[in-house]
């Protein structure tokens, strides 16, 4: 049995909880809200974001961080990506010893750059820190809690690392994988949300399956060629974190950036869309990273330059469709890697 500590009781935050406490562990989940906290501990439900579902009875809840960070050897970050660097300056200023910090989060920092692993090694002091691992992969919280079969990856530069999260995490429906490409999993993670907005935007305008695998197949291109010049293994974005996760988020309706990419689809304002949902849509906040990314790094992905005319520039997703048909040709396998080289 390990203490682990939770820090975010949003979906994904209380579907990690929910696999820790069933797998024996020592584990107390982290809310912002006395009334969260309440409702968790007393009820044994998270109703706002796991509705119909009955938590373990051993897992606890606190609103007080400090409580949280005292508790857990094991540290799991599971807030938005906006809310990394507050969170971990907070942690950081009431830590004492050294934890390890795994990390759930899918996103880029706009400006900086960030991966959010790098963001946390800003934050926290490397006294405080064993390591940070990611764990990422094709999963919908609401899917976790009924127990239906997950797969992930735990991917650490220190495959020890690596092993341990996997070791607290994994049992007879929740597989973990471990991987040592930090870089790759990242980037696949976070840029898929970008990839699933598109994917709502064309199901929104009523097109079809066709649209839906051409979105993917060239999603995955734009992902694996901006991957590989950042210094990610291209193998990488043809597993869980890639193609996997790429999957999942495009077509299923647990996922917020497919949902909010629809309703732009059918005609919604960003502003409409982002108030509807009542959750973060990192998507939104991603598709500008990458696209400065793709700028930086002489990265051609015409998918996230599309996305990015909508949401920032007032285009129409009618008009950035066709803008996208009417491209250049290209051929397929030279355009998937861009120059690079396997052998490099």
């Amino acid at each position: 049995m390990k203490k682990v500590s939770v820090i975010g009781a949003g979906s994904w935050g209380t579907a990690l909880a929910f696999v820790l406490a069933e797998n024996g562990h020592d584990c107390l989940l982290w809310a912002r809200r006395s009334e969260q906290v309440e409702e968790i501990n007393e009820r044994h439900t998270n109703h706002a974001y796991l509705p119909n579902t009955t938590l373990p009875a051993n897992l606890k809840a606190t609103a007080t961080l400090e409580t949280a960070v005292t508790h857990g050897d094991v540290i799991v970050i599971a807030v938005p990506t906006k809310a990394i660097r507050p969170i971990c300056q907070e942690m950081n200023a009431i830590m004492t010893e050294e934890k390890l910090f795994v990390h759930v989060s899918k996103g880029i920092e706009p400006d900086s750059h960030k991966r959010i692993s790098e963001m946390i090694g800003e934050e926290i002091a490397s006294s405080n820190r064993k390591d940070i691992v990611i764990l990422s992969g094709p999963s919908h919280a609401e899917e976790v809690v009924e127990r239906h079969p997950t797969t992930v990856t735990a991917a650490c530069q220190n495959v020890e690392s690596a092993k341990e999260v996997q070791d607290l995490f994994m049992n007879h429906y929740f597989r973990v994988y471990t991987n040592t490409d930090v870089i790759g999993v990242e980037i696949g993670a976070a840029l898929k949300n970008v990839i699933a907005l598109a994917a709502g935007i064309t199901d929104g305008l009523g097109y079809g399956d066709n649209a839906k695998a051409a979105l993917i197949t060239r999603g995955l291109a734009e992902i694996s060629r901006l991957g590989v010049k950042m210094g990610a293994n291209p193998l990488t974005f043809a597993g869980l974190t890639g193609l996997g996760d790429l999957i999942v988020t495009c077509t299923s309706v647990h996922s917020r950036n497919w949902k909010a990419g629809n309703m732009l689809g059918k005609g919604k304002s960003l502003e409409e869309v982002t108030a509807g949902m009542g959750m973060v849509i990192e998507g939104v906040r991603t598709t500008k990273a990458a696209y400065q990314l793709a700028k930086k790094h002489d990265v051609t992905m015409p998918l996230t330059e599309a996305l990015y005319s909508v949401l920032f520039d007032a285009v129409s997703p009618k008009n950035a469709v066709d803008q996208l048909m009417s491209r250049m040709k290209k051929q397929e396998v030279d355009d998937l890697f861009g120059t690079m080289h396997f052998n490099e």
